[in-house]
């Protein structure tokens, strides 16, 4: 198979790639520099002729904070860029793949959030990935939709890197403890996303991996794991304030996966594991 992968400087993006040519398929690799996804006629003429049969698209604004003093920049990134794409899948054919948020929910309650959810974006970056998939689905019949939440993965920032570099300079950490969720390990979720381009199960899916923490456990782990001691401190949202609000809830219903003969991720302490030996 041959499968256009876009964001490939990013930590999913890089990770997807690796795997394809694992699996023996052909990835084409662009990021700004070979497709700018503003620009419909680039995305056109790229993707044309790059002769494929499914895009995975990774590319985004992804900065929360910053997308909330650019508005217009991250929806033209995260919405019409993503029409871009879909238009074109539409008119070859093919199947696309968006990687999207769990930041499209309002991220209230306990309860875990179920792919068929109802849509409400809690900030700006939630909202632009919300039209993206909106886009995604008015226009392309062969779709996955596959949202995922507190990425880490060897090629970019992430918040394990920042708690690491934190803990060498500081005996403390202040982290929030109201928010909860499933870290995702990049490498664990490159492999689950060609499993699924390999097959025409086409839908919304929730991937991270498996188990719950807040961000203060979340670090708490790494701190262990990384045999450094450094305490952490809990400390509530309120307390540490951001110009985007953030999800209290990013619980996600990943029952889909196994519904449909994917094999769920592993767990997230046994992922942390694993990229800490990757990036120590």
């Amino acid at each position: 198979m041959r499968v256009l992968v876009t964001g490939v400087k990013g930590q999913l993006g890089h990770d997807v790639m690796n795997e394809l040519a694992k699996r023996g398929h052909t990835g084409i690799g662009v990021d700004i520099e070979e497709m700018d996804i503003t620009d419909p006629k680039a995305c056109s003429d790229v993707i044309k002729a790059a002769d494929v049969e499914a895009v995975v698209h990774c590319a985004a604004y992804t900065a929360v904070d910053a997308a909330e003093d650019h508005v217009e920049l991250c929806r033209k990134v995260n919405a019409t860029g993503v029409e871009n794409i879909a238009k074109v899948c539409k008119d070859l054919d093919l199947k696309m793949m968006y990687i999207s948020t769990d930041y499209v929910f309002d991220g209230e309650g306990t309860r875990p959030w179920e792919p068929d959810d109802e849509r409400h974006p809690l900030n700006v970056y939630g909202q632009t990935k919300c039209e993206g998939e909106i886009a995604v689905e008015q226009n392309v019949e062969k779709f996955f939709i596959v949202r995922i939440a507190w990425v880490f993965g060897v090629n970019g920032k992430n918040f394990i890197k920042t708690m690491l570099n934190l803990g060498k300079t500081h005996d403390t950490v202040n982290v929030v403890e109201d928010q909860i969720g499933s870290p995702t390990y990049t490498y664990d979720l490159a492999r689950l996303l060609v499993d699924m381009i390999e097959t025409e199960k086409y839908g919304r899916y929730h991937a991270t991996n498996e188990g719950l923490c807040t961000w203060y456990e979340f670090a708490q782990e790494i701190f262990k794991q990384a045999g450094m001691d450094v305490k952490v401190l809990p400390v509530s949202s309120e307390e540490f304030p951001s110009k985007a609000k953030r999800p209290h809830n990013s619980r996600m219903n990943k029952d889909k996966l196994e519904e449909n003969g994917f094999e769920r991720l592993p767990a997230w302490q046994d992922a942390l594991s694993r990229y800490l030996k990757e990036i120590c």
